[in-house]
Formats: C-alpha cells, structure tokens, sequence
C-alpha cells in the first residue's frame, strides 16, 4: 500500500541570533520563566578528552527566550569546546514541585540545581564517583507523587541511583548502555530500569538480561507494541533490533540491518495494528563517516520488514525520531536529521513518502513552543536557531503559568529513546 502524502513546505516563524552561546552547543527546551511558552537553553560541553571512553561535563548554558533575549549565562563559553560526539549532562525539569523549572547539569564534577528563570545556582552536590557524569535520568524509584530521583552514569559499565536528599540508592554495573529508560511496569508506583540489555526494579536489583545481543544498547522504546498486548513492551536498538516484554522474554528479533542505533516508535501507517517501528540500517565503509550511509527502514509489530530505503547518496549517522502533530494528519511521522551530501533534515510519513523538507541544514530539537497543539521544529547551527512549524503560529502567546514538561523534553539524550503511551 502506497498512499500519497501531501507535501508541506515549511513555513519560517523566527531567526533567533545564538552566537552568545559558543560553539559546539546543544540545544535543549523547556519553559525557564513560566510564562508558558519554551525557552531555548544552549549547553556547550566541555573540550579536552575523547569523549568514546571519558564522558562530558558542561563548559557554559546559555539561555534564551522566543524573541531571541539572553535570559542569562552559566559558566564562560570556551574558544575550545567538545563535540557533539555523546550526550551532555544536563536536563529541565521541575525536580523541586514548586511549579517552576530548573536545570539540573553537572560542572566541575558537581551536580547542580540552577534556577531556570534566573540562572542562579540553588542546590549543589557530590558526584558519587568520578565518572559519573555521562547523562542525567530523572526516575520515580522511591514512590514519590511525582520523579524526583536521580540516575547517574559513567559512558558504559556502572550507575548510580539517588533520591531527592542525594542518598544513595543503590548502584549497578553491567552493559548498560547509552541511556538507561525508567518507566513503572508493573504499576507500582516506583519505576523499573532497562539499563542497556539489563532490567532492574526500583530497589536496583537484576531481574534480567537480554540474551545473545552484541555490542551495546543505543536506543529504547517503551509502549503496547502489539495490538493484542495489554502490558508495555520494551524495544531495543543496538546491534539488532528486538522487542522484549517486561518480564524478560524475547517476543522477536529483526537483523536485517547492520546496525539499528536509533529507532522510534509510532502509528505511522493506518492500515497495520499496533505500532509500527522505524531505525535505522547502517553500513560504514572505512573510518570516516563520509564513507558509509544509512537508510530508513519501517517493521510491524511482529518485527516483519515493511519497506527499507534504498539511500543513494551518501552520509552516515542519521538521527531519527517520532513527531507527532506537525500538521493535521492523526498519524504520526519519522523526523530524520541527515547528513552528508547535501541532504536536509527531512518528515517522512510511514509510506516512505516526503512530507516536509527543511531548507536549512543543522541540528534539530522539536516541541510545542507556545502550547498550540501542532508541533514546531527548530533547526540551528553554530550562530542562529530557525523555527519551522506547518503553519503559521503566533510564538509572541504568553499563558503566564508553566508549560510542564514532558517526559520527552526532560529525557533528551543524543540516542532519542521514549514511551509511546495510550
């Protein structure tokens, strides 16, 4: 089945100057003043080490308002920054409950509560170990009426779990991945962990493994995958992907691809039941990303191959996530961010078909910046921010209460995991 999609050109709502912040940033969202729209937070990570093996701290945060004001500035952006070669450690979210946002990051090897309206420092702490600082999980573990637990890791081997008072939980060493996803399984009220090919209960103890998978976990999704499932599911990428429910049995797996490091979950295609999963079939030729490609492929529920795209130019590293409500179509679209020769972050719907093709190249973050119910893309380099969206929407629209952020905003990794909830 091949239905023609409608291709949307994108419509430019603002150019915000970012140069303030430095290069090498990452760019995060969240509303900092509460006044209910997103703010637009820079993070430039720290130089120096070889971030495969040693993970990030933060050199400089830059924040930003919708019309482009600096709100403010942590740290000093350096002339020598890191790259965007893992993730940084830094989240928004409001850890405390008092309706406003914060930052939590991790500097100088400590762990910091910044005041998101004014760049303040409100709370410092520890780091467990020296090399906990690769990201930041924000987890309910302990039963509170909402997450204020924190997970901590170093690039690939160990973690460790802190409640709110910063005492220490429990900590876990085995494959644990990139970013471990928290979630409540078994409605409990206290989140599980899949850290990487491992499962863990709240209380930190092993339940179980995945069998027979190499390399490591790069990316996880949570969600009812198989239409006659009434529990979450849980879908990994890595060296393979597969689909394990959460009591630790393998439902299948799909090795039609070398190397699936992103997938995302949706309901791209009407006709098919369940949802459907998009990642990602790597090919490297040689050392250099320049040498390989990528291209898109599209499973069922029960791990069957729908379509795969047969890439002709070359590129390799594509980022792919679920977008929901870029226009007025009930389905949902795979975002990819692409590189190489010249190819444009591009919508795809799940017919392979192009809905929208950015005209700018760059990073790319996506969220409802102004709470209208569509979804907006920004695309930045090294200077300015674009802001894309299907339609025209007023970004000047201030609601003067804070725009909650979602798990999605306060879970940003550089290897997009998520939930696909009812």
């Amino acid at each position: 089945m091949n239905t023609t999609t409608k291709s949307i050109k994108p419509r430019l709502l603002k150019k915000i100057n970012i140069n303030q912040a430095g290069e090498n940033c990452k760019m995060y969202l969240g509303d900092l003043t509460g006044d209910g729209r997103l703010d637009l937070l820079m993070v430039q990570p720290n130089g120096g080490i070889d971030d495969r093996y040693e993970p990030h701290q933060v050199e400089a945060m830059t924040a930003f308002n919708l019309e482009g004001d600096l709100l403010w500035q942590l740290g000093t952006p350096s002339h020598n920054p890191g790259g965007p070669g893992s993730d940084y450690p830094v989240q928004i979210y409001d850890i405390d409950g008092d309706d406003y946002n914060e930052v939590l990051c991790i500097m100088d090897h400590t762990f910091l509560q910044i005041d998101g309206k004014t760049g303040t420092i409100k709370k410092k702490y520890p780091l467990p170990a020296e090399q906990a600082h690769d990201c930041i999980i924000i987890a309910n573990l302990t039963g509170n009426n909402f997450p204020q637990d924190i997970i901590l890791k170093d690039r690939y081997h160990q973690m460790w779990a802190l409640n709110n008072q910063w005492e220490l939980l429990w900590t876990h060493e085995g494959n644990i991945g990139h970013f471990p996803w928290a979630f409540d399984f078994n409605s409990d009220g206290k989140d599980e962990v899949m850290a990487g090919y491992d499962f863990i209960n709240s209380d930190g103890q092993l339940l179980w493994s995945c069998r027979d998978l190499e390399e490591h976990a790069d990316c996880i999704w949570v969600g009812k995958v198989q239409a006659e499932e009434s529990e979450d599911q849980i879908v990994i990428g890595g060296s393979v992907t597969v689909l394990y429910d959460w009591q630790g049995n393998e439902r299948w797996r799909y090795s039609g691809s070398i190397e699936s490091q992103h997938v995302c979950l949706g309901n791209f295609r009407r006709e098919l039941p369940g949802l459907q999963i998009a990642g990602l079939d790597r090919i490297k030729r040689g050392s250099s990303y320049s040498d390989g490609k990528d291209g898109i492929f599209l499973l069922d529920s029960n791990g069957k191959e729908i379509w795969k795209e047969n890439r002709e130019t070359a590129g390799w590293l594509t980022i792919i996530d679920t977008i929901h409500n870029w226009d007025d179509n009930d389905l949902d679209y795979i975002l990819a961010y692409r590189r190489g020769d010249n190819v444009y972050p591009t919508i795809y719907d799940g017919y392979k078909n192009v809905v929208t093709t950015f005209p700018k190249d760059g990073y790319l973050v996506y969220g409802d910046l102004v709470g209208s119910g569509k979804s907006q893309v920004i695309i930045y380099d090294q200077t300015t921010a674009y802001v894309y969206a299907s339609e025209y929407v007023d970004l000047s629209i201030k609601k003067w209460r804070t725009q909650q952020q979602s798990k999605r905003l306060y879970s940003v990794t550089l290897y997009p995991g998520g939930e696909y909830l009812d």
